[in-house]
């Protein structure tokens, strides 16, 4: 039997980043966020969703780049913390402890503890209600050497990311398959 509740944020489970993003007196901020996605491949774009009365939100609008730093799931208490304080008051990169390394094709730093960086281009974004969705650009991507195999393919398993769901973090497991390989042994192939 189903039970039918209120619309919600039901898509689960959602990543969870810190978005870094050059701040103001050269002071760079971070924000953890969740509401995250891919959005289209060619060009490749992702989206992000902040609240308006977040001071991140206020520098996003005025830089239009960022940094989508992929953190590992026992950084947990250290995102937990960039999501909760505000960056008008502390110095989040000094108080936790972070790395900013500059960037190669944005002003936003790179977060040097985070396994995966990928800089952005703002290219839309829309007022949805509680949050804006910025549409951005990936311009570059960033990886830990230990993330990649000889190939340079990504060693899923190495990352150790984290994903949001109801209010509570989660690491996440192993792999239970790959594209098109349930597909094709349905088949019969």
């Amino acid at each position: 039997m189903k039970l039918e509740r209120k619309p919600l944020t039901a898509l689960l489970p959602t990543p969870v980043v810190l978005l870094s993003v050059a701040g103001e007196q050269d002071t760079p901020n971070m924000i953890t966020l969740a509401w995250v996605g891919t959005v289209c491949s060619t060009p490749p774009m992702l989206s992000v969703s902040i609240r308006p009365t977040r001071y991140s939100h206020r520098l996003v609008d005025a830089a239009r780049e960022f940094v989508v730093n992929i953190p590992r799931a026992d950084q947990v208490a250290l995102v937990d913390y960039a999501g909760v304080c505000s960056g008008i008051e502390h110095d989040k990169f000094k108080e936790l402890g972070f790395t900013a390394l500059p960037a190669a094709q944005v002003s936003a730093p790179l977060i040097a503890e985070c396994p995966i960086n990928i800089e952005c281009v703002v290219r839309h974004q829309l007022a949805l209600g509680a949050h804006d969705m910025y549409v951005a650009e990936i311009v570059g991507a960033h990886y830990d050497e230990e993330l990649l195999d000889e190939r340079g393919r990504l060693l899923t398993d190495k990352i150790n990311a984290m994903a949001y769901l109801d209010g509570e973090y989660w690491s996440l497991g192993e792999c239970v398959g790959k594209y098109g390989a349930a597909s094709l042994a349905l088949a019969g192939e």
